[in-house]
């Protein structure tokens, strides 16, 4: 039986709304009220996103007033440049089924003072309340903002050194020490002589969840995903940090505009300087063979991913043939299933040709 979707309706002055809407590089939030599950919340309400402001279906950001179901934030993403509207969705349920913790979401309708919006991707806040829901301890979180979060002493925007080591992340969670501990991470990594870099690195990064990480991401080819789209997590408990993925749309497939993006255009080793160190470490390099090995033989595979793109596609397909943005490119939505089987399929093979590269 097809599941229905969750309805959002949102309310704000209709004066408010013109303003926003007449300005939509602003980040302001207006004050508004958000109807979803059958409760009613006072909200913050903005626009999201970078070039997708540019477009007519539009991202929002929604802020509770009061902390909701252990949520502060809520992200409504109009996956604009994703034909199939599931490629987020379907990138962080696959970075879950790999052990690594990624934000939950959940397709919805959005209306916005009585007229319907279509169907939205609802997406949780990578924040304190994130860390709270999976009972994990709090810590600090950097959100990986440009391409200088690639962890080198380098900047690719510049071309030169950095200013400071901690460029490229803004701070969602922590205060100044944390700052510091990020700078010194940056320095070890790229200092640290390579007899004691097994063993020292191991004393800051949570090396398998770095691999579990670096495999979602090299599977799905998020090409951005490897020096930004990711938040930086510090366990307070052991003081390892751990990469959560963020903003996925740009996968199985498909780049950042829409365009096919070829099965084989990113290696199997990835890149980002905390990467190739761990790749020219050969007990590293060793262990992510073996775990990209079983990832190909199980999750990454047509077989694993058909039925959940099956489901998604049956409980959207309806309300996405009424979404009134989408009405001239329903062709698209309904042939982006073999887009992402045909990508799939190729990927797999490409990626265990080149497994021999790691042994």
């Amino acid at each position: 039986m097809r599941n229905k979707l969750p309805s959002f309706y949102i309310d704000l002055d209709r004066t408010d709304w013109k303003a926003m809407r007449n300005n939509f590089w602003s980040d302001e939030l207006y004050d508004a009220t958000l109807n979803a599950h059958n409760q009613e919340h006072d909200i913050g309400f903005a626009f999201r996103g970078n070039h997708t402001r540019k477009v007519k279906k539009k991202s929002y950001e929604c802020i509770f007033s009061l902390v909701t179901q252990g949520i502060k934030e809520l992200h409504l993403n109009a996956e604009f440049y994703d034909k199939s509207l599931i490629r987020n969705k379907l990138s962080f349920d696959f970075f879950s089924d790999l052990g690594v913790h990624a934000p939950k979401s959940e397709h919805i309708t959005l209306t916005i003072n009585d007229r319907f919006h279509g169907v939205y991707l609802q997406i949780e806040s990578v924040d304190r309340f994130f860390l709270k829901i999976r009972n994990l301890p709090l810590g600090a979180i950097f959100y990986a903002e440009n391409d200088n979060a690639n962890f080198s002493l380098m900047s690719p925007i510049r071309n030169e050194l950095k200013r400071r080591l901690d460029s490229g992340y803004s701070c969602k969670e922590g205060n100044e020490e944390d700052k510091e501990d990020l700078r010194d991470l940056v320095y070890q990594i790229n200092t640290l002589e390579s007899s004691r870099f097994e063993k020292v690195i191991q004393d800051y990064v949570n090396v398998d969840r770095y691999l579990r990480w670096l495999a979602g991401v090299v599977c799905t080819q998020n090409y951005d995903g490897f020096i930004h789209n990711y938040a930086l997590y510090k366990r307070s408990d052991t003081g390892l940090y751990e990469m959560i993925p963020w903003d996925y749309d740009a996968t199985w497939g498909r780049d950042i505009h829409g365009d096919i993006m070829e099965f084989d255009y990113t290696p199997i080793t990835g890149f980002n300087t905390l990467t190739g160190r761990i790749m020219d470490t050969p007990v590293f390099r060793e262990r992510y063979y073996h775990l990209m090995k079983d990832i190909l033989d199980r999750e990454f595979t047509e077989e694993y991913q058909r039925p959940r793109i099956e489901a998604m596609y049956e409980s959207i397909a309806p309300y996405v043939e009424k979404d009134p943005y989408l009405q001239k490119s329903l062709h698209h939505f309904y042939d982006e299933p073999t887009v992402i089987y045909n990508y799939i399929n190729g990927r797999n093979r490409f990626l265990r040709d080149q497994l021999n590269q790691l042994k």
